[in-house]
């Protein structure tokens, strides 16, 4: 147990074990990008975020040995192999760290306010920082190379303005008008198709270079459900005569050489469907047509399917690492009964 002889609570326990096993992921990725990037203004980038993961590794594992639990297994330099040709542009390297932080600052905020002990806080306040620190840099080489991809921008409002009628919620009409998009409701369109497209590029790097037929047909299933739902929301911002995202040049080559171990493409996938589902109920929570509801809601339905798939084949290869949980009271009553 710790200095503060306060034990952990159940949800800072699943704050740092989650912590743990995404730091030991993305060490593996951003290893191989060392070895395969060439722009020193990414590498910058790469390392920084190398040197944030390797720091909260060491700080967990010294967590989880001083309250007595058990280290994760997650992730090792087993699972990536360095000398693989390149497979990713240098701004692909870039635009997916950019994504990943953002991802990151939720998952850090989300930590923090489930957390009570001070030094587990301490721990989540700084990784939010470290965090917010390397979105900021990566968008800021983003910005300066050209390849950032800006929300679309709107005339300014001049005045402030109230929903008058209850036709401001409705959309699901095909015979009927549907009012103009809000920037709310821009604002989260745009963040689902970047999301997307990131996703699909992945789904098809990782299809590329596993060696299992059962993995490749897994991550084509990911990529085209990210293409379908791209189409979607570029359909709405057309009708809106809004243009959609221009995405930047974040090609793949054509190597085909095994990177990364099928259980870490697996896992990684696992993480960007649940941040998939969270951002489709964020901004179905935020937007007020009832077409965008009912749009992110079965389209939360089939990302459901998908990470539902995902979860039995990690658990037909013995992948699915448990998370830690409380003891079944009524099984450990009948077994001191039968004794």
């Amino acid at each position: 147990m710790s200095k503060t002889n306060i034990p952990l609570t159940s949800s800072e326990i699943a704050s740092i074990w989650t912590a743990y096993l995404n730091d030991s992921m993305a060490i593996q990725f951003l290893s191989y990008f060392l070895n395969i990037v060439e722009d020193p203004k990414v590498r910058l980038i790469i390392e920084m975020g190398h040197s944030i993961s390797s720091n909260h590794l060491s700080f967990l594992t010294d967590l989880f040995k001083q309250e007595g639990i058990s280290v994760p297994t997650g992730f090792s330099s087993s699972d990536v192999n360095l000398n693989a040709p390149r497979l990713y542009s240098d701004t692909f390297l870039l635009t997916y760290l950019n994504h990943m932080s953002k991802a990151g600052m939720l998952g850090y905020s989300g930590f923090l306010a489930m957390s009570a002990r001070r030094d587990v806080r301490q721990y989540f306040k700084k990784a939010l920082q470290q965090t917010s620190d390397l979105y900021d840099e990566s968008s800021e080489v983003l910005l300066e190379k050209g390849l950032f991809i800006r929300s679309p921008y709107i005339d300014y409002p001049k005045q402030k303005d109230f929903v008058d009628s209850k036709s401001y919620l409705r959309g699901l009409n095909p015979f009927s008008n549907k009012r103009p998009l809000n920037t709310v409701e821009l604002s989260h369109l745009n963040l689902n198709i970047q999301n997307n497209l990131i996703g699909a590029k992945l789904c098809l790097s990782f299809a590329q270079t596993s060696p299992r037929k059962e993995v490749q047909k897994l991550m084509l299933q990911g990529k085209d459900i990210s293409d379908k739902h791209v189409k979607i929301f570029t359909s709405i911002l057309l009708d809106n005569n809004t243009q959609s995202p221009v995405s930047a040049d974040v090609a793949i080559t054509n190597s085909t050489a095994e990177v990364f171990s099928d259980k870490l493409i697996i896992f990684h996938m696992g993480l960007l469907t649940a941040s998939g589902t969270g951002n489709y109920a964020t901004a179905a929570a935020a937007s007020q047509r009832s077409d965008l509801i009912l749009n992110y809601e079965r389209l939360s339905f089939e990302i459901a399917q998908y990470t539902k798939d995902i979860a039995y084949f990690m658990i037909k290869n013995e992948w699915f690492e448990q998370p830690p949980g409380t003891l079944d009271k009524v099984k450990l009553a009948q077994q001191k009964k039968q004794n």
